[in-house]
C-alpha cells in the first residue's frame, strides 16, 4: 500500500471512482479498463504491489459488473490490506496456472479496453492472444481527464504537498551555495523535503549558470560560483499526491541584464496564473505567459509548454499548451512554469501549482517570485 494515502480515503471514496471510471469508460465507447500496477491501480484501489514483479496484477473495471482485482495468491494478503479492497472482489491465482485464462473469463471477448500505458508488453501480448477478437487503447489517451480534477480530500493533500515544498525553499535559500557542487545543494533539497513529510522525492534540479539553460538539467559536479544564477525544481511525493515548485536564486549581486530577465520571467508567471478560470481553455495559460515573454524578445528562448497536470504523479494531464482546448474546471491541479533560458550564459524559472477554483486560481505554493539573493 502507499501508506498514508491509502489511511486518507475509505472503501468508499474508492468504490466510487471505481464506478465512474467504469461509467466515463462506457461512455468513451469502451468495454471496460484494464489497470496495471501504477498510479491508476493506487487512484482507483489504494493498493501497490510489493515489487513489480513478471506476475500479472491486473484491475478489471467495466460498467454493470462488480470490479475485480486479478492478484498473484502470494501478493493476495497484501491486497486484502488495501483501503479500496471492500469495494472490489480478488481472484488470485497461483504460479503454474494462466492468469490470462482468469482475466479473459472476466471481460468481454470482442470488446475494446483502455489499457494502462504502463502495462507490460508481456500481459498485452498474452491477453491478445486469449482473446483474438478483443482491442486495446492507451488508457491516458482514452480517458486523460480520469484523475484530473481533485475532490476535497485531495486538493488538502496536495495544498499540504505545496506548502512542504515551501517550507523546503525558505530553508534552503539560507544554505551555503558559493564554493558547494550543485550536487550537495540537491542533497539538501532531498534531505528537507523528506524532513517536511516527503516519501519520495522525485527531482531535485539544481542548475547554475550556464547548466540553467538546460531545463531538466541534472545536478552534477558543477562547483556554483559568486555571480551565478541557480534554477532550482524540486518535488516528490507526500501522503502519496505530488509537490513540484521552481525558484531561482542568485549567488550575489546580479547584473542589470539577469535582473530584467527574471523581472520577465516573473510576469509572465503572473500572466499564466491571472489567465486560470472556469471555462478557460488550457491553451490559454500557455498563450499569455508566452506573450509577455515574446513581447519582451525572449520567445525563442521559452523552449517547452507552460504546465503540467499534478497529483497521484507529478506529471500528468492536463497539459497547458498551445492546441489543448480542453477546458479548466474547478478541481483540477496544475504547474505555471514559464521560463528563458540563454543557451551558455543562464537560465530562469518560475513555477507554482495552481488549483481552479469556482471563480479563478488558487496557488498551492506561496513563497516570494522575486529574485532571491543566496551567498
Amino acid at each position: 500500500m502507499t501508506g498514508s494515502t491509502a489511511a486518507s480515503f475509505t472503501a468508499d471514496d474508492y468504490r466510487a471512482r471505481m464506478e465512474r471510471a467504469a461509467r466515463t469508460a462506457a461512455e468513451a465507447g469502451l468495454a471496460g479498463l484494464l489497470v496495471a500496477p501504477g498510479p491508476d491501480l493506487v487512484w482507483l484501489t489504494g493498493y501497490t504491489p510489493p515489487a513489480v514483479t513478471e506476475r500479472l496484477t491486473l484491475l478489471v473495471l467495466a460498467a454493470g459488473q462488480d470490479p475485480v482485482l486479478v492478484v498473484p495468491a502470494l501478493e493476495a494478503p497484501d491486497a486484502q490490506q488495501a483501503a479500496g479492497a471492500p469495494a472490489l472482489a480478488l481472484r488470485d491465482w497461483t504460479d503454474g496456472k494462466d492468469p490470462y485464462a482468469a482475466t479473459a473469463a472476466l471481460i468481454d471477448a470482442s470488446g475494446r479496453f483502455g489499457i494502462s500505458d504502463n502495462a507490460w508488453a508481456l500481459h498485452l501480448l498474452a491477453l491478445q492472444q486469449a482473446l483474438p477478437g478483443s482491442s486495446y487503447t492507451s488508457l491516458t489517451e482514452a480517458l486523460p481527464m480520469l484523475r484530473a480534477v481533485k475532490d476535497a480530500a485531495e486538493l488538502e493533500l496536495m495544498t499540504a504537498a505545496g506548502a512542504a515544498a515551501d517550507a523546503t525553499f525558505e530553508e534552503i535559500r539560507n544554505v551555503p551555495f558559493a564554493g558547494r557542487r550543485e550536487s550537495q545543494v540537491a542533497a539538501d533539497l532531498d534531505r528537507l523535503l523528506r524532513r517536511y513529510g516527503h516519501e519520495q522525492v522525485d527531482f531535485t534540479i539544481v542548475a547554475s549558470g550556464p547548466n540553467g539553460a538546460n531545463p531538466h538539467h541534472e545536478a552534477g559536479d558543477r562547483v556554483i560560483e559568486r555571480g551565478d544564477m541557480v534554477v532550482l525544481d524540486f518535488g516528490g511525493l507526500k501522503d502519496g499526491y505530488g509537490s513540484d515548485t521552481s525558484r531561482t536564486v542568485h549567488v550575489g549581486e546580479p547584473t542589470d541584464e539577469e535582473r530584467r530577465v527574471h523581472d520577465i520571467v516573473r510576469e509572465a508567471q503572473e500572466a499564466g496564473f491571472s489567465a486560470v478560470r472556469p471555462g478557460a481553455a488550457c491553451q490559454d495559460v500557455d498563450r499569455a505567459a508566452r506573450a509577455v515573454i515574446a513581447d519582451a524578445g525572449y520567445g525563442e528562448y521559452f523552449i517547452h509548454r507552460t504546465g503540467h497536470g499534478i497529483g497521484v504523479t507529478t506529471h500528468e494531464p492536463p497539459y497547458m499548451i498551445e492546441g489543448e482546448e480542453r477546458l479548466l474546471v474547478p478541481g483540477m491541479c496544475f504547474s505555471v512554469e514559464p521560463g528563458i533560458y540563454l543557451p551558455g550564459r543562464f537560465g530562469v524559472r518560475i513555477e507554482d501549482i495552481v488549483t481552479v477554483t469556482e471563480d479563478g486560481g488558487r496557488r498551492l505554493n506561496t513563497t516570494s517570485r522575486e529574485l532571491v539573493i543566496v551567498e
